[in-house]
C-alpha cells in the first residue's frame, strides 16, 4: 500500500500543470476536459465490463454457453454501441457551441507562426497593430480573447492545452480562435505541427491576469524603448545599430520597424529567448547574440562572432535593460 501512494501521487499530478489537457483554465478547455474524462471513464468502464464478461465465459460453469445467445450478440454488439455512441454524440453536439466563436471579443490577438517562432500583434477595434511582441502572450482573465492565428511560412499548429484544442495555421489562410480564460496563471503552449529541425523548440507562454494588471501590461508595452541612462547602454545601443541587428529587428523608439525578426523593444521583460529554448539573462542573451546556431541550430538569426567581448557585452546589457 505505501508503494502504491507515491504511483498514486504521480498520477494525479500529472492531470495539472502548466501544459495540460485536463487541467482546464477557459470555459473551453473546461468542456474539452469534460468530454475527456467521460471518454475515459466510459471506455474504463466498458473494458472492464468485457474482461469480466470474458473471464466468466473462461472460467465460468458450464451454462456460460448460454452467452452464444442472439438477444446477447444483438444487445451487446449492436444496441449497445448505437445507444452509447449516439448519446456521446448528442453530448458533443450540445456542448460544441463552446468552442465556436460567440459575440465580439474584448480582445484580438494576432498570432502568425514562423520557423520557429511565434509573432504576436496586438490590434485595436479596427485591426491595426498597436504593438508587437514575440513568444509570450498576455490576455486579462473573465474576458473573451480572439486569436487570430496565420503562418508566414509551412503549416503550424497552435496548442495551449489548459485553455483550448489544436488549430493548425495554415499559409494563406486566417483562422480565428475565440478564449475566455477563468483561472490567472502561466500556460505553456506548443506548435503542434511538425515544422522543420527546431519544431520542438517552438513554445510560447500565454499568461492569463487579472484585468488591472492586464491594462498596466499593456500600456507599458505600447511605450516606446527606455533611453539609454549609462555609458555601457549607449554603447549597447550604438552597438545594436552599426552591427546591423536592426535590419532584422525593431527596438520602437531607436530604429525603424523592420518584419523580418521579433521585435525587441521590452525583450528584457520576456522568461525565455528562442521561443522557450533558453532562459533569459545577461548571459544568455549574449550567448544568443554570438552564437544562436549553437542554442538553437537551424534559426534563422546569423552569429554574431566578430563582435568583440566589450561590444558583445555592451549590446547583451543594453538588450537586458529593455524592459
Amino acid at each position: 500500500m505505501k508503494r502504491a501512494l507515491p504511483l498514486l501521487s504521480f498520477g494525479l499530478a500529472a492531470c495539472s500543470g502548466v501544459q495540460h489537457a485536463l487541467d482546464p483554465a477557459s470555459e473551453e478547455s473546461a468542456f474539452i476536459g469534460g468530454l475527456s474524462w467521460l471518454l475515459y471513464g466510459g471506455a474504463t468502464a466498458i473494458f472492464l465490463l468485457v474482461m469480466a464478461i470474458a473471464a466468466y465465459a473462461v472460467f465460468g460453469p458450464e451454462s456460460r454457453k448460454r452467452l452464444a445467445h442472439r438477444k446477447l450478440i444483438v444487445g451487446g454488439g449492436i444496441l449497445f454501441p448505437v445507444v452509447t455512441l449516439t448519446a456521446l454524440m448528442t453530448y458533443a453536439f450540445a456542448g460544441a457551441p463552446n468552442l465556436l466563436l460567440r459575440g465580439e471579443p474584448a480582445l484580438h490577438v494576432e498570432v502568425t507562426g514562423e520557423q520557429y517562432w511565434w509573432r504576436v500583434r496586438y490590434l485595436d477595434e479596427n485591426g491595426w497593430a498597436q504593438f508587437e511582441t514575440a513568444n509570450e502572450i498576455v490576455v486579462p482573465a473573465n474576458r473573451t480573447v480572439a486569436f487570430h492565428l496565420r503562418s508566414a511560412d509551412v503549416i503550424h499548429s497552435f496548442w495551449v492545452p489548459n485553455l483550448h484544442g489544436k488549430l493548425d495555421m495554415i499559409p494563406g489562410h486566417s483562422k480565428t480562435m475565440q478564449v475566455r480564460p477563468t483561472r490567472t496563471g502561466v500556460y505553456r503552449g506548443q506548435c503542434a505541427e511538425y515544422c522543420g529541425t527546431q519544431h520542438a523548440k517552438m513554445a510560447f507562454t500565454v499568461e492569463v491576469v487579472n484585468e488591472k494588471d492586464f491594462e498596466r501590461w499593456h500600456a507599458a508595452r505600447k511605450a516606446t524603448a527606455r533611453i539609454p541612462d549609462s555609458p555601457l547602454l549607449q554603447r549597447g545601443r550604438d552597438v545594436f545599430l552599426s552591427a546591423g541587428c536592426g535590419s532584422c529587428h525593431t527596438v520602437r523608439g531607436v530604429n525603424e520597424s523592420r518584419a523580418l525578426g521579433p521585435d525587441l523593444t521590452h525583450v528584457g521583460s520576456r522568461r525565455t529567448l528562442g521561443a522557450g529554448a533558453i532562459p533569459n539573462s545577461l548571459g544568455a542573451l549574449a550567448g544568443w547574440i554570438a552564437d544562436s546556431q549553437a542554442l538553437k541550430p537551424g534559426n534563422r538569426m546569423p552569429a554574431f562572432r566578430n563582435l568583440q567581448p566589450g561590444d558583445l557585452q555592451a549590446v547583451a546589457a543594453y538588450l537586458a535593460s529593455l524592459e
